[in-house]
């Protein structure tokens, strides 16, 4: 027997004996779901997560939702209308009941609303330009903006709604955020009106969901109950898809994709992740990176060695296996937004120019430089990352190369205490190109550049990506859009990778909707 196989075997019976501890039963339908990473709460906006709204989509609602086809559809409003450019009126949908029974209200929607804009809402990147939320009557909601805002509809498929008195009761009327060390009865507990309702959860090891019987929609399938096993391992995951104790997995290690492809009892649902995967440069002059006494990625010529000694179609060609290919913007084509005039690359792979370029920013022999990687979240992470790591040591680069695990990863990053760092955006659920811009690039103050880890500041792109926020006209929206990301390009603030494969391994019987935003509408769902 093979050591890998060994392993499987190992694996599968630890995993066997944990899910006899849950006591399933043979006559339910049961969605057993191993993925590689845990989400970070049970608060639907306590953290702008993809990962996390993966699972609380399915216990969670919003006033509108994105179908498989990502086409808006209503969900708790039923229809909308817009008062002003600044003002928006909802109807909320009767006869919907959250998962402790209370009916849902306009009372609970503007709450949920206050909350997630809220000043210390983790999740501002979804609700920056939200002014106010005015109930007009019991079903009957406004959402008043700080202006003129094109892309509403695409923040608040996003923004999951609560029961105001289960908030009020539990001293939960400001979200959860791990990140910054406020933890909440909403942490571990949930109440949504969504088609899932949460049984239990424990961390590292389990959560557990029940199909909500009185949900207002119609599933496409009666699937009686999930379990979701954060399996950070990827031997482990396989190994328990392998032995059956697993009928889905996510990601599917690239290494073990071919040998999936040959298992008759298996079956691949490939497709293509909205989210681009880029490298980001702490660039604050007053960041300093051990052992330097300035920071050197606070000049533009070392960005710009950096991404040269990156040999992109290596990594992608070998270490994510032909599976995705290079990407020269940092937004995929199907984001509104996307500019193919920007499509080409930003640098040419060259090692040799990397080292001149160096040696004018006044590091010929190098420079210390910390990088950090997560082990969980994106597909073959901490690969990529040592890949690169070695490129940059060829052009005298002396790279500390960290990983930890992605709460922990998350936190550094977004205190601006790494120096380099591997980051994936999907632009969801906005599914626009502004999420990138405001989020990521814009200065970090107040309700902007949220998740600016890299301290990238322009007055520029800052300007242009204010004037984005506001603007109705679709072709003047896009130039701004267009000159923005040429102005970030043309600074080397960040070096996009590649575009991240979506690959999922299940049992045959096991039907689960591929979507490049990375939700797992488990509603649509199908499994004999």
């Amino acid at each position: 027997m093979s050591a890998f196989n060994r392993s499987v075997v190992t694996a599968g019976v630890a995993f066997a004996l944990a899910l006899a501890s849950l006591g399933v039963h043979a006559q339910e339908k049961v969605l057993r779901w191993g993925n590689n990473g845990e989400i970070s709460t049970m608060d639907p906006h306590g953290a702008f997560s993809t990962a996390n709204a993966s699972l609380l989509g399915n216990i969670y609602e919003s006033l509108v939702r994105h179908n498989r086809e990502l086409k808006f559809e209503p969900a708790l409003a039923t229809s909308w209308k817009v008062l002003a450019p600044d003002h928006w009126r909802f109807f909320i949908r009767s006869g919907v009941r959250f998962h402790n029974g209370a009916p849902l209200t306009g009372k609970d929607v503007v709450a949920s609303l206050k909350r997630a804009s809220g000043p210390n809402s983790p999740y501002l990147s979804a609700t920056h330009m939200i002014k106010d939320a005015v109930l007009v009557d019991d079903m009957t909601v406004d959402v008043l903006l700080r202006g003129p805002y094109p892309v509403l509809l695409n923040d608040l498929a996003g923004v999951s709604i609560l029961n105001a008195k289960w908030m009020e009761e539990n001293d939960a009327l400001e979200p959860s955020d791990p990140a910054k060390g406020r933890v909440t009865y909403t942490n571990m507990h949930a109440n949504g009106t969504g088609p899932f309702r949460l049984v239990s959860r424990q961390i590292d090891a389990e959560t557990v969901l029940d199909r909500n019987p009185d949900w207002w929609d119609k599933p496409r399938d009666r699937i009686d109950r999930v379990i979701y096993k954060p399996l950070v391992n990827d031997a482990t995951r396989v190994a328990g898809l392998l032995s059956g104790q697993l009928d889905l997995i996510s990601p599917t290690p690239l290494a073990d994709v071919e040998r999936i492809r040959k298992e008759p009892k298996l079956r691949l649902i490939e497709g293509q992740d909205l989210r681009v995967v880029f490298l980001d440069y702490n660039v604050a002059p007053d960041h300093i990176p051990d052992g330097e006494s300035k920071n050197p990625l606070a000049d533009r010529k070392v960005r710009q060695a950096l991404s040269m000694a990156i040999d992109v179609e290596s990594i992608t060609s070998r270490i994510m296996r032909g599976l995705t290919k290079p990407i020269h913007t940092l937004i995929a084509p199907e984001i509104q937004g996307y500019d193919a005039a920007l499509a080409t690359p930003r640098v040419t792979y060259d090692p040799e120019g990397a080292k001149r370029l160096l040696a004018e920013a006044g590091y010929p022999s190098g420079f210390n430089l910390g990088f950090d990687c997560p082990t969980d979240r994106f597909v073959n992470s901490e690969r990529v990352c040592q890949a690169i790591s070695v490129m940059w040591s060829k052009i005298g680069v002396k790279v500390a190369f960290s990983t930890m695990r992605y709460p922990i990863y998350m936190a550094k990053f977004l205190a601006g205490k790494s120096d380099a760092f591997i980051l994936g955006w999907a632009n969801t659920p906005q599914i626009d190109a502004f999420t990138f811009l405001n989020n990521v690039l814009h200065t970090h103050s107040g309700r902007d550049g949220t998740w600016n880890g890299g301290r990238y500041s322009n007055p520029e792109v800052d300007k242009l990506t204010e004037s984005v926020a506001v603007e109705m006209d679709p072709a003047r929206r896009q130039q701004l859009i267009t000159d923005a990301f040429r102005v970030e390009r043309a600074d080397f603030a960040t070096m996009p990778l590649y575009r991240e494969p979506m690959i999922l391994a299940a049992r045959h019987g096991v039907d689960i909707p591929l979507s490049p935003d990375g939700r797992m509408r488990l509603w649509l769902a199908k499994m004999d």
